[in-house]
């Protein structure tokens, strides 16, 4: 009798956390959050210590071709940061550990590292330690970020609350738009190396790609105006999918407005010329690193003329689902169609 075999693919990166870790048990009284939101919890006795770890493989996450390594150093930093403000918390260590093939010189980590040390002081954390080792399949990054939190201001995913209002920060779709760009012109030059990157006209996307921010501002800025959103996640598999980790978490329903969604112009302009639907790169694309969160209707009122933050939709009662209104009225049901990493 042959063993069942079922395909990493078809469980995806959630359900195979939710099937690895559905056996684990919590041991240690210190541990108030596990496995499930952007960051675990530390019970340090008068604050929370943040903790969350991601990894960036080549080939998977990174294309050498056009990602620079200084950017590189400084995009790894940046994404692990941003699960820490996710959780409406401060960074403030980081250790990275190193997988490196034989092909990598000592000037080229130097390279990634002058990226990591700009991304260090951008967002003010200290480099602390990690682990170098070879790779046999290019280069890997594995970055955990550590952060502190008063209690009473933790935003986890799990507490949107009905009629809440749904926000986000910045602009999306723009990160995804970046990569089609960036992966035509590689196509091009591998055609004829003898031409150059046309990129000038799409700075701002290219730039969103290769260099995204985290979004410590904002968090910066909602502890001034005594905000605490009831619930918060940043924006890396697509605005789709991180609405349902929210609805998942709260028990809600999520209803969005397509003509309320920030989109940059560039983002816009690009999409009609790839012929790729600029709310579809949005709620599907990715990497935006932007902030989604929920607040009440009162706090609403603190933040109506932040330039930075807008208002998409409201929270629902979970049988209500998970809808968006499109520009022509119709509700669609909301498909989570984010990256999905062992799909590729």
């Amino acid at each position: 009798m042959s063993e069942k075999r079922t395909e990493i693919g078809q469980l995806g990166e959630f359900g195979l956390i939710d099937r690895l870790s559905e056996n684990f048990t919590k041991t240690n009284s210190e541990t108030a959050l596990g496995i499930g939101d952007d960051a675990a919890l530390i019970d340090s006795g008068d604050h929370y210590t943040v903790l969350s770890t991601d990894m960036l493989l080549e080939g998977i996450h990174f294309d050498l071709s056009f990602m620079p390594l200084q950017h590189l150093g400084y995009k790894a930093v940046a994404v692990n940061v941003s699960d820490i403000a996710a959780m409406n918390a401060t960074p403030k260590q980081i250790t990275i550990s190193l997988g490196l093939s034989n092909r990598f010189s000592v000037e080229a980590v130097e390279e990634l590292y002058r990226g990591v040390k700009a991304a260090c002081e951008s967002f003010n954390v200290d480099l602390v330690g990690g682990d170098t080792t070879s790779s046999g399949s290019g280069l890997v990054i594995s970055v955990t970020a550590v952060g502190v939190a008063d209690k009473d201001k933790i935003s986890k995913r799990s507490g949107a609350q009905v009629d809440d209002v749904i926000c986000v920060t910045g602009d999306l779709g723009g990160a995804y738009m970046g990569l089609q760009v960036l992966e035509r012109e590689k196509q091009v030059f591998l055609s004829n190396p003898n031409m150059t990157p046309q990129l000038d006209k799409y700075d701002y996307i290219v730039q969103r790609q290769l260099k995204p921010e985290a979004r410590m501002d904002i968090i910066h800025e909602l502890k001034d105006l005594k905000v605490v959103p009831s619930a918060m996640i940043d924006i890396s598999d697509g605005l789709a999918s991180e609405l349902f980790h929210i609805s998942k978490q709260s028990q809600v329903g999520m209803r969005i407005f397509e003509d309320k969604l920030p989109i940059d112009k560039q983002t816009y302009d690009t999409g009609y010329e790839l012929n790729i639907d600029a709310t579809t790169a949005t709620l599907n694309g990715g990497e935006d690193y932007e902030l989604l969160f929920t607040v009440s209707k009162v706090d609403m009122e603190k933040l109506k003329k932040h330039p930075d933050i807008h208002f998409i939709g409201d929270v629902q009662e979970l049988s209500a689902g998970n809808i968006m209104i499109t520009k022509g009225e119709r509700e669609v049901a909301l498909q989570a169609q984010g990256w999905n990493h062992f799909n590729q």
